[in-house]
């Protein structure tokens, strides 16, 4: 009757037991079949926010994932100097004749080389990713006051040699002048590290940083009196945000 009792006892434990130690260990597995995270870039070429990043990831066996990118940014150039205007004090960029915007897909593969736990933790991945960049030259518009008027203002692109420092009041509308943009087509590369943190299985928060590389196949006039350019490298940290499962 002993022996039957204590039998009795551990298969009971083993029931209570076993489902728990299965659970614990598939938590401890961390494992996820897909990724979506979102952010906010910052970089050496753009501004306080270099723009958007999207990003998809699929994996593809232990430690692995295939990765599917879009980014929009805003590229400047380095000489870009803001000054208030001798007018109204508002700012513009002197002698910058073109925005330029970058569109960037990317394909590209993710190595986790440190899993975190599932509620703590760091999870340390290296990424690499290249694809087609389509690049938007959009003309500067900056606001002058008319020729003949004091106290009334027109916005049209600026010409080098023609507007007058003190003419400028300041600049033009947001993404004024977007209709006549031309179109300017290459190819980016990037690599870099994601660090990702996050206190629930399901949700991912992190930041990557990195390097990245966009090529054209023309010079891309950003300011007058500097040499266009066709390849614009640049350092780059993203804030994401995003969902796993």
């Amino acid at each position: 009757m002993y022996s039957l009792k204590k039998n009795l006892f551990f298969v009971l434990m083993g029931v209570f037991i076993a489902p728990n130690l299965l659970y614990a260990q598939e938590e401890d597995s961390y494992t996820y079949e897909n990724e979506f995270i979102w952010g906010f870039n910052k970089n050496t070429s753009g501004g306080l926010i270099g723009g958007v990043v999207l990003k998809k990831s699929v994996a593809i066996n232990e430690g692995w994932f295939q990765t599917y990118g879009l980014e929009l940014m805003n590229v400047k150039s380095p000489f870009e100097v803001r000054y208030p205007s001798t007018s109204t004090g508002n700012f513009f960029i002197w002698d910058k004749v073109n925005y330029l915007y970058a569109v960037r897909m990317q394909y590209g593969r993710d190595k986790i080389l440190f899993k975190k736990a599932p509620q703590q933790g760091v999870q340390i991945i290296a990424m690499a990713a290249a694809g087609p960049s389509i690049g938007v030259i959009s003309p500067y518009y900056i606001e002058i006051r008319s020729s003949n008027t004091v106290d009334i203002s027109e916005t049209l692109p600026y010409e080098p040699g023609t507007h007058l420092f003190n003419q400028i009041w300041g600049t033009g509308r947001i993404f004024q002048g977007i209709q006549d943009s031309k179109l300017a087509f290459g190819a980016n590369i990037k690599t870099g590290l994601s660090f990702e943190f996050g206190t629930f299985k399901n949700n991912v928060t992190g930041f990557e940083v990195g390097f990245l590389v966009d090529a054209y196949t023309q010079r891309i006039p950003l300011i007058s009196g500097t040499e266009p350019k066709a390849i614009f490298p640049t350092a780059f940290i993203t804030l994401f945000y995003g969902t796993r499962k």
